[in-house]
């Protein structure tokens, strides 16, 4: 195991932190009712900015998975990045591990902040989690992305993204518990697969990926979307949806996206980044942040 002050995740954490200061962001910790406490990063009083919640996938928790919109978007927007329930230092009581559950957690929390109208991004699971709230609170959920997010999915696709990655259940594959595990998903995950050694990502499982395992498992059974092999738990949103989707993604592959955006009707949008896979919002930061940007401008 790596020491704590070789540590690359100890050191980079630790700039994330410095990183969110600056940007106004502090850390902040609210228990929503008697069972549940989110943790979030988020301004320490609202301003008169529009705001905007950004809402982490599977893997790492919240700020790690948001570092380069953080600085960017906290120029013009209220910038809260919520700890999704077993991420970071959010928990709960409660048996509920449905991403329903996830979205009404968030949205309390929003309603303790007394914040009544925001928009609302999402990567991957943070997608799944953002759809249900905007399905769930319209009059809240002003404008919605969804990024690299398979809400559309079927119960095949897992057994076809697991023979991508060839492996035999898909636990292994999105809760990684050795080096060789968490090479594959990395591989799959970016577009360009640069060499990692071990140590590198031991040190990854055992700081971001080892906390409240069994909760996560459970989090990855008591997902309600793409539970069968039909997509009629979809249905449009109300709001301007956009669509953001890496062109190489190997997790939920583009024919996902191009579903996605028939099945939310009129109002969605479609933007596809080359060059990226999984996680465009930090393969090609500069053009995801920009048509991210424009979108919830009105400007696209």
């Amino acid at each position: 195991m790596v020491d704590s002050c070789l540590s690359f995740v100890s050191i980079y954490g630790s700039f994330l932190r410095r990183s969110l200061s600056a940007a106004g962001l502090s850390s902040q910790t609210i228990d929503i009712d008697g069972d549940t406490t989110v943790h979030f990063w988020g301004p320490s009083a609202a301003t008169s900015k529009p705001p905007l919640v950004l809402i982490h996938g599977f893997g790492p928790h919240g700020v790690w998975q948001w570092r380069p919109q953080i600085s960017f978007f906290a120029r013009e927007f209220d910038v809260y990045i919520p700890d999704l329930l077993f991420f970071g230092d959010s928990f709960t009581k409660c048996s509920d591990r449905s991403e329903v559950f996830q979205a009404a957690s968030v949205a309390k929390l929003l309603e303790k902040l007394r914040i009544s109208r925001y928009s609302v991004v999402g990567t991957s699971y943070g997608g799944f989690v953002g759809y249900r709230m905007a399905a769930m609170w319209p009059e809240r959920v002003e404008k919605v992305v969804i990024a690299s997010s398979g809400v559309n999915m079927r119960r095949s696709d897992n057994s076809e993204l697991l023979k991508r990655a060839k492996m035999e259940n898909i636990e292994d594959f999105m809760l990684p518990s050795t080096a060789g595990q968490m090479r594959t998903l990395i591989g799959l995950a970016v577009f360009r697969r640069p060499y990692i050694p071990d140590f590198f990502l031991n040190d990854f499982i055992n700081k971001l990926y080892s906390e409240n395992r069994k909760e996560k498992l459970e989090l990855l059974k008591g997902l309600t979307l793409g539970q069968d092999d039909t997509d009629q738990t979809i249905s449009p949103l109300p709001q301007e949806v956009l669509i953001v989707w890496g062109e190489h993604d190997q997790i939920f592959l583009l024919e996902k996206a191009i579903e996605l955006h028939k099945l939310l009707g009129e109002r969605a949008k479609l933007q596809i980044i080359k060059k990226t896979s999984h996680v465009p919002q930090l393969e090609q930061a500069g053009q995801f942040n920009n048509i991210v940007k424009d979108f919830l401008n009105g400007l696209s």
